[in-house]
């Protein structure tokens, strides 16, 4: 079937109706097998919105890198890396009581997923190696350190009142609450939609994606578009990795495991270019939705991970196609 009266309409356009299909079917599904609705409310937020969000916040910075044309497969060792140092120094080295201590915590998590970003940038900008080459490196290096830092063990025992920062919510009402994950991740959506629409450094970042050599041509600074781009990803990767720290109350080495995985996925089914120069932020959420609805739903089958493992695959793969379609025939 040609798709060629379709090239108008946006990839995310087809993420979007691919969304709604899968929520009416698990809808339709949860009320035969279980007599309950998944589109609610207490569903669709509290749930489902909360699971998102962790990977939402990585595949939005994963949208920068990509749009780049470029990857970053360390996100989800980072995500571990920056948990452990948070929830040491939660447990450990408190330098104050309360959340003037866990602000100094959560500001170090951040720090370290950013240096990580840092390191990626340098070498993407200094060096001819690939993204994919580098960043495949820089996760084992990353999730090694976890594993030195902790010496193995997961770092437990945390406060109550810090897993707020994973398990809290902002109550609105005594009917209606959002979790602090989702507020996070809302700041990071918003925050990352400017600079991809407002700022020169989204504008520049879409170019080098479609052409490198034209924008070092035009006396554009590609290196330190490069580090600032990797930088992101790496605070998104932190900010993520403090959020899992509070919702486990622990700090896992084993943390953020395939969570590159997802957020690339998120990045392509929401209609992002693999290759570079064309990503969407409201598309990359759509996608990041799109794996969430798809992981509830096959929980709700009770299939294995591993079994889910591939279904995201061939789901990637199918939007990969699409979209591949759709510009053969635009």
């Amino acid at each position: 079937m040609s798709l060629k009266k379709y090239r108008y309409y946006a990839p995310e356009f087809f993420a979007f109706i691919a969304l709604l299909v899968l929520c009416l079917l698990l809808e339709w599904y949860s009320r035969v097998k279980f007599e309950k609705s998944f589109i609610s409310y207490d569903n669709l937020v509290i749930n489902v919105a909360r699971q998102v969000s962790l990977n939402a916040i990585i595949a939005c910075g994963m949208a920068f890198a990509i749009l780049s044309g470029g990857i970053d497969l360390s996100v989800g060792s980072i995500v571990a890396f920056s948990g452990v140092i948070t929830a040491s120094l939660v447990k450990n080295h408190p330098v104050a009581p309360g959340w003037a201590g866990y602000s100094v915590a959560i500001l170090a998590g951040l720090c370290i997923g950013t240096v990580c970003g840092l390191i990626n940038g340098l070498i993407a900008a200094y060096t001819k190696i690939p993204p994919f080459v580098a960043t495949f490196a820089t996760m084992s290096v990353a999730r090694g350190s976890a594993y030195v830092f902790t010496n193995g063990t997961p770092i437990s025992g945390l406060p109550a009142a810090f897993n707020e920062v994973g398990k809290g919510y902002l109550r609105l009402s005594e009917t209606w609450r959002i979790p602090i994950p989702v507020l996070m991740w809302l700041v990071v959506f918003f925050a990352c939609w400017f600079l991809l629409m407002h700022t020169r450094f989204g504008r520049y970042a879409c170019a080098i994606g479609n052409n490198v050599d034209t924008v070092k041509l035009a006396g554009i600074n590609v290196r330190k578009i490069y580090i600032k781009i990797y930088m992101l990803v790496g605070l998104c990767a932190g900010i993520s990795g403090v959020a899992q720290c509070g919702r486990l109350a622990s700090g896992q080495p084993t943390a953020g495991l395939n969570w590159e995985l997802d957020a690339i996925a998120s990045v392509v089914i929401g209609g992002g270019n693999i290759a570079g120069g064309r990503v969407t932020i409201y598309g990359t959420l759509i996608g990041a939705f799109i794996i969430g609805v798809i992981n509830t739903g096959l929980n709700m089958l009770g299939m294995l991970y591993y079994n889910q493992l591939i279904v995201k695959g061939f789901v990637m793969i199918i939007a990969v196609l699409l979209r591949s379609g759709l510009n053969r025939e635009s």
